[in-house]
């Protein structure tokens, strides 16, 4: 037996993540190396890596496809589009107001919502968050493996005629299972990449898939030579319809936010690795109101002019380029312009899961289990989650949890606005960062690590939109009309699911991902305010005195007003929390002092 423990105890020390001490890299149940206060060192990232980061989130299919939601349930090319400029703004703001946290402090999600919700539930968004990683990354490589059975057909015709050999029970053809099979293995290398060399990857990414579409439409005009009439599409709402243009506006500006509402809620994870907060500013920008929406203008304008080609209107490229190839029956000129196309659009689609997903979800299961994973093995985790997840099922069959689950990310707006009010209101954008991976003598351990105020707050969020999730689970033809209302109005009190307003979208799968819209962020943020004003969390506003992690410039340290670690005459702090001292050893009180 005893034998047998000390096998064990090696094993655990030999998984265990060891850190570098002398760069303040403790391991233990609260931090590692990747959870820690970035240092000067780490922080890679500028202007072009924040371009390249929300790049991926518009250089998709799903955001090619975005005109097409607004123009089916009958607004107009310039209503859709004034919808995709005011949310693509709205996107820029609220990324920018939740990811100042990490600029500042150079902290990710995970540590942010410590001193939000408590140290323990913390864990309350970190696994709402888990769970959609591991969901929509299967998803997403499922995505992918379309448009890798699209550029395999381009190499070898035939492939698009390759026989079933799967039986009736299973919810895929041996078509599509290659696809995602070669997709998930050549995205599997880039899961080595640490965030701070994304650089080339987002170059490469941004050139390729952003020339590749600008190719496509001048292609598709001249072809046509001209716009096809999808282009002069005018408002046809039907005559019957209970909604009004101005209701439709609304409902699409709060998809356009939603869309991205996983990505803007975990800002800080990659926020934190800017050189300076205007890297972020520009790069979020730039990338979020020109490429953004270049993206789905150009994808409207393709699909009108192939209208006027293919006699037929084709929103989802993988389908566009199967008919532009004649399903592999095309000249080899033809299949050689498709394959660049398709594999632009799939090494978008696999770094944009990579960083998105995968690596996001790496981040937060390092925060469940610090002493053994860090980014790369979280990341790896949640990549090979998607052979259990097994999104062949979810996509062509389950299309009731798919719906479900879309809607599940009204839960995170909620997290938004707790986080808001928190950190500007409250906190007054003070942190003490050191009070952040300890439970002893710390400020953010509340009742039994828990803040309370922040459960009901968070509730009252999500609670108005249950009856939205009811209502699309259901498909009722007929939803109370104030229910959906109570939806087109969501940006300032909650949220809706798309699908709820328009059912009969062609694609079940259509921005599935992405298809909710901010929930609750201001009905919880003001809670959350009241809720702490009544009682009320003492010293809510301090910070360390001093930089214990080394974790700010002389600059920045000058500008909060703290003292570098290297002037202070303190080593650093250990596993225990103990501050070591060049002399003494000491301990850090309540407010960051010496005793």
């Amino acid at each position: 037996m005893s034998n047998l423990r000390k096998r064990l105890v090696a094993v655990d020390q030999y998984v265990r993540l060891k850190g570098n001490k002398d760069q303040h890299e403790q391991t233990d149940a609260w931090s590692n190396r990747d959870l820690i206060p970035l240092p000067p060192s780490r922080r890679t990232w500028g202007w072009f890596h924040f371009f390249g980061f929300w790049a991926i989130s518009s250089l998709n299919i799903a955001n090619w496809q975005t005109p097409s939601t607004y123009l089916t349930q009958g607004l107009s090319v310039r209503q859709s589009m004034l919808i995709i400029v005011v949310g693509r703004i709205l996107i820029a703001m609220f990324s920018t107001l939740i990811a100042w946290a990490g600029l500042k402090w150079h902290i990710g999600f995970t540590v942010q919502n410590r001193y939000t919700w408590g140290m323990r539930a913390s864990y309350i968004p970190l696994l709402q968050r888990i769970l959609l990683n591991f969901i929509w990354n299967a998803v997403q490589c499922w995505n992918g493996g379309r448009l890798i059975a699209v550029c395999i057909t381009c190499i070898w015709p035939s492939f698009a005629r390759i026989p079933n050999t799967f039986g009736p029970n299973m919810p895929t053809t041996t078509y599509e299972f290659v696809g995602f099979t070669v997709f998930w293995f050549l995205s599997t290398p880039f899961l080595w990449l640490r965030p701070e060399k994304f650089k080339i990857p987002f170059l490469i990414m941004s050139l390729w898939c952003g020339l590749g579409m600008l190719s496509w439409m001048i292609w598709a005009l001249a072809v046509a030579k001209g716009v096809g009439p999808l282009w002069d599409s005018g408002q046809q709402i039907p005559g019957g319809s209970p909604w009004g243009a101005s209701w439709l506006i609304m409902a699409g500006i709060n998809q356009q936010v939603g869309g991205l509402a996983a990505g803007i809620t975990n800002g800080s994870d990659f926020s934190r690795y800017a050189r300076a907060p205007k890297h972020y500013l520009i790069g979020t920008v730039l990338s979020c109101m020109v490429t953004g929406v270049m993206v789905c203008f150009i994808g409207l304008v393709t699909a009108s002019a192939a209208q006027k080609i293919y006699g037929e209107v084709y929103w989802n490229p993988p389908d566009l380029l199967m008919v532009m190839m004649d399903y592999g029956n095309g000249s080899s000129k033809a299949r050689a312009g498709v394959f660049f196309l398709a594999a632009g659009f799939a090494f978008t689609a696999m770094f944009e899961n990579i960083c998105g997903n995968a690596v996001a979800g790496g981040i937060d299961l390092a925060g469940l289990f610090p002493r053994y994973i860090d980014i790369r093995r979280g990341a790896i985790i949640t990549f090979l989650a998607a052979w259990i997840v097994q999104p062949w099922q979810l996509i062509n069959r389950a299309t009731t949890f798919i719906q479900v689950l879309s809607s599940f990310a009204v839960f995170l707006a909620p997290v938004m606005g707790l986080m808001a009010c928190d950190y500007y209101i409250l906190r007054k954008r003070k942190i003490r960062l050191s009070h952040l991976y300890r439970t002893h003598d710390t400020n953010y351990w509340f009742w039994k690590g828990m803040n309370w105020r922040a459960i009901p707050a968070w509730c009252a969020g999500w609670a108005p939109t249950i009856g939205g999730l009811v209502v699309t689970v259901r498909m009722d033809p007929s939803p109370p009309r104030a229910l959906v209302q109570l939806y087109f109005m969501a940006f300032l009190i909650g949220e809706y699911p798309s699908s709820a307003l328009h059912y009969h979208l062609s694609s079940r799968c259509h921005r599935a991902c992405h298809d909710n819209i901010g929930l609750g962020f201001f009905i919880s943020g003001i809670l959350f305010y009241v809720l702490n004003i009544v009682f009320p969390v003492p010293d809510m506003d301090q910070y360390d005195e001093i930089d214990y992690y080394g974790t700010f410039t002389v600059q920045e340290a000058e500008r909060i007003g703290v003292v570098p670690l290297e002037q202070s005459g303190i080593v650093g702090i250990d596993d225990e929390g103990i501050i070591r001292a060049e002399t003494e050893e000491v301990v850090v009180s309540s407010y960051g002092k010496k005793v």
